[in-house]
């Protein structure tokens, strides 16, 4: 073993040349998967399998290490978690969701629509999993157990409280209803969904084309004074949000903001049938018809009936399903409409390539591997760790 190890030093000096050699190449797949070095034997069978033309197994192979779940797919999933993009926020059931939604090789899609969650072994002994606080997680982080090894994958409905048809895969996370559903008005939820999973905010979809009508009635016609603003400002973000964050009007984060005003012992809660609001006489949350005063004349939200009004319009290239009937009720079928996107795929292949490949994308060269990897990423299955494999192999020469 140590002469085969040798013979690949020296083969890497002697090829002096742009393209790395099969035991710097493998070094660098195993690096940039999972952050660490791999032990020399991994080294060496990575090697073997490059310089026998099977450079994709050699990614397949670092991606069995730990560190990729525990290091790699932790730092891309927590930022998503809050609304600071904080990476050092504790593991939670969002992250944990999409570290073993990865493991399991489970199309990426299921993340935005399926009952769906990922909790600790219960062989563990930790904390039972709980809709009223983190320590679950907690637990399962500070012992240093493996994320690899001993998250397992359970329904939202069983663990949250929530009817099945209300559970929306990693929208309805215990830790994405504390940052995205706490208080306000439930845009936050729709916003950073869209930033996390289709790579865009409200700025970059702003679209003053769209009939306004279901504008709320928290929004000014006429910020300051000038109705100018509204109509080529605001109008361009909220004739298109707000239609579609209707999805959301059942759901709220219930806390006590004087005592816990974080929301460290808040739960998702949702209005089932027959809840009815005492502040709207529906089942739709109060924090709809907040600020209501500002435009009486505003959109009134009567149910979670949504629509998406950008499938027209320049929002139309972000590449909508035409299997999808483009509206329904309720955060399922919304994250089913974007989650079968264009945009999606493409989001998820960019984050994971400038993850792995340490950079943004730079030139024709890399947009058109882009493009093929979005390409390998949907007809795989939506399977994330393709995505990673990919993207070591493309820059595993650089």
């Amino acid at each position: 073993m140590k002469k085969l190890f040798l013979a690949y030093i020296l083969t890497g000096f002697m090829l002096q040349s742009a393209q790395a050699g099969p035991l710097e190449q493998a070094e660098r797949i195993h690096s940039r998967i999972t952050g660490i070095q791999p032990s020399e034997q991994v080294l060496l069978d990575m090697a073997d399998q490059i310089a026998s033309g099977d450079t994709q197994g050699a990614a397949w192979l670092a991606m069995q290490n730990e560190a990729f779940y525990s290091v790699t797919l932790k730092d891309l999933a927590t930022p998503w978690t809050n609304r600071d993009f904080d990476v050092f926020v504790p593991l939670n059931d969002y992250v944990a969701t999409v570290i073993g939604a990865v493991r399991d090789d489970r199309d990426f899609r299921e993340l935005l629509s399926a009952d769906l969650v990922y909790t600790a072994d219960s062989a563990l002994g930790l904390p039972a999993y709980s809709a009223s606080n983190n320590d679950h997680y907690a637990a399962l982080e500070s012992g240093g157990f493996s994320l690899r090894d001993n998250l397992v994958a359970t329904t939202q409905s069983s663990v949250s409280g929530l009817p099945v048809s209300a559970t929306a895969g990693l929208m309805t996370t215990r830790a994405a209803a504390k940052s995205f559903f706490i208080a306000g008005t439930n845009r936050a939820m729709f916003r950073f969904t869209m930033l996390n999973h289709l790579c865009r905010d409200m700025e970059q979809l702003a679209d003053t084309s769209r009939v306004p009508d279901r504008v709320r009635q928290d929004v000014s016609r006429s910020p300051g004074g000038d109705s100018r603003v509204y109509q080529n400002n605001c109008v361009g973000c909220h004739s298109g949000m707000d239609p579609m964050a209707q999805a959301f009007a059942y759901y709220d984060f219930s806390y006590n903001p004087d005592n816990d005003p974080q929301g460290d012992n808040g739960r998702i809660d949702f209005n089932t049938s027959g809840n009815t609001d005492p502040a709207t006489g529906t089942r739709v949350k109060a924090k709809y018809h907040i600020n209501s005063s500002t435009f009486a004349l505003g959109f009134i939200t009567p149910d979670d009936r949504w629509d998406n009004y950008w499938r027209e319009g320049p929002n139309m290239h972000l590449g909508w399903s035409a299997a999808l009937p483009g509206g329904g009720n309720g955060a399922k079928s919304l994250g089913e409409e974007l989650a079968n996107s264009e945009a999606f795929a493409q989001c998820q292949v960019t984050k994971v390539f400038e993850q792995v490949c340490i950079r943004k994308p730079e030139d024709a060269a890399d947009r058109t591997r882009i493009a093929q990897m979005t390409d390998s990423f949907k007809t795989s299955g939506y399977r994330l760790k393709q995505v990673y494999a990919d993207s070591a192999v493309y820059c595993a020469g650089e």
